[in-house]
């Protein structure tokens, strides 16, 4: 697979559907996308679809992890510094580490979580090549964050569930932001972006997303 040529394609696509942030875009123009998908379905690796990781998960849309990278690099401790990298992340639900891998080219140290011991080890193997010194994988209960690497400059999740835990909040430091899905009024989901400021806590809710379910504990 000519991947190079195929990856700027995506990211001419990203630009033109609105991901502004160069930072975003040069992540997503270097990791190799097609190299934490199943063989069968690496002809459509690039497309903006979700697609499978088996144990019942899904790899988010390529639109949708940008989106999501960008707001939380729009976190009020970046404010008017747009070149610098993010400090420490969270992100909830490691799934196959795609995303962390685009994680650790905007932030500088990255703690992923996951619960199913499946795609931990799964993601695990797909980082190897990498050599992420930044990324530190975890097999643990999402819903509860990880206490030990906080506070969190940024803190992101690929599964929703009713409300955004207590934990992240507490784990977040002043000035980091929490990009996550959670469910809506309708029934659905919308991504909410939550901002811990010096005053308390500023919640948004924006456009409706489609995620799997957060759940606790380890399967």
């Amino acid at each position: 697979m000519a991947s190079d040529a195929v990856r700027a394609r995506m990211v001419q696509r990203l630009a033109a559907q609105g991901i502004a942030d160069a930072r975003v875009l040069r992540a997503m123009g270097t990791v190799e996308r097609h190299l934490f998908v199943d063989s069968a379905l690496v002809n459509q690796a690039y497309e903006d679809t979700s697609l499978p990781i088996g144990l019942g998960q899904t790899i988010s849309k390529p639109n949708v992890v940008s989106r999501m990278i960008e707001l939380l690099l729009g976190a009020s401790a970046l404010a008017g510094k747009p070149g610098d990298r993010l400090g420490r992340v969270l992100e909830i639900g490691t799934g196959c580490g795609y995303q962390a891998a685009v994680l650790s080219h905007v932030a500088t140290e990255v703690y992923s979580i996951e619960r199913l011991r499946g795609l931990h080890e799964r993601a695990r193997t797909n980082l190897r090549p990498f050599r992420l010194a930044t990324v530190h994988l975890l097999l643990g209960d999402g819903m509860i964050g990880y206490a030990k690497g906080a506070p969190y400059a940024g803190i992101i999740a690929a599964a929703g569930g009713e409300a955004v835990p207590e934990a992240w909040i507490t784990q977040l430091a002043v000035g980091g932001r929490i990009v996550a899905p959670t469910q809506s009024a309708t029934g659905g989901q919308a991504l909410v972006v939550i901002d811990k400021t010096a005053r308390g806590v500023e919640r948004r809710i924006l456009e409706a997303v489609h995620f799997v379910p957060l759940k606790s504990g380890i399967a």
